[in-house]
């Protein structure tokens, strides 16, 4: 099929395009509707649908049996480290991530801001979030301050993840001191962090608020997927708040999930 037929087939008939689109979404409950127009221009996309993200991105390929091909390449050229985590792993250590937040509290809905370098832990916490249901919030790493509280104090995160440092050429850029500082100046407080420790740069931890990243956790416990509905929020993305107030992009999980399977095809 080209691009020009592709095309045409949207033109001419765009929701049942995507609801054949939805076809490549493992999904708990197949939605009846691809586009809830009853209330515009707030419109919905596969809102009577049940899905997981998580499952989607990691689960479906272990339980296919390609749970030995890699998932994750990682190689820094700051630090030398590469790493090839495959689906199984990657499922293992989501999964136990996931345990652990749901164990401090963490549930469907609760908001975790993520405030983390360019590691696959990152990529991990994401997940874990999508997992159990709770909505993730990335914040540039290095972020100053202030930035970062105004991102607290607007989504109000019940947990944040974060790692001690960040590596850049020339120098480490320590993101412990930030978010104190930004939790110190916001109005809502986390109920707790979690710190990722790199070696680079250990971080001090503040008793009864922060936690280990690998002590938080037991590497054995696993957790279930949480189907969510289509219209439910996945992650909120912060514009950058250059001209004004940063606005938080709230990215529903049915038309997400949809639109990158669809384009990975």
């Amino acid at each position: 099929m080209t691009y020009f037929d592709v095309y045409k087939s949207w033109k001419e008939n765009p929701e049942a395009f995507w609801m054949e689109a939805a076809k490549a979404v493992d999904w708990k409950k197949f939605p009846l509707q691809a586009l809830d127009k009853s209330n515009p221009p707030f419109y919905r996309w596969f809102c009577d649908g049940l899905a997981n993200t998580c499952y989607n991105a990691v689960d479906r390929h272990v339980i296919s049996g390609l749970g030995n091909k890699t998932a994750i390449i990682y190689d820094s050229p700051v630090t030398g480290r590469k790493e090839y985590i495959s689906f199984s792993t990657l499922r293992n250590r989501v999964s136990a991530l996931g345990a652990a937040l749901q164990n401090k509290g963490v549930a469907k809905g609760d908001r975790v801001i993520i405030y983390m370098p360019m590691v696959p832990e990152t990529v991990m916490a994401m997940l874990a979030c999508a997992r159990i249901g709770a909505v993730h919030s990335v914040v540039f790493g290095g972020f100053a301050s202030n930035e970062l509280a105004v991102r607290i104090d607007d989504a109000k995160p019940k947990a944040i993840l974060a790692g001690s440092c960040g590596i850049e050429p020339n120098k480490i850029v320590e993101y412990k001191p930030l978010l104190d500082d930004a939790i110190s100046m916001a109005t809502h407080k986390p109920e707790f962090c979690v710190i990722l420790q790199r070696q680079q740069c250990k971080a001090s931890l503040i008793a009864g608020r922060d936690y280990d990243w690998y002590l938080f956790q037991d590497q054995n416990a696993a957790c279930e997927c949480i189907p969510i509905n289509g219209s439910d929020p996945v992650y909120i993305l912060y514009t950058s708040g250059t001209t004004g107030q940063p606005k938080g992009v709230v990215r529903p999980s049915g038309g997400h999930m949809v639109s990158l399977i669809w384009t990975m095809k």
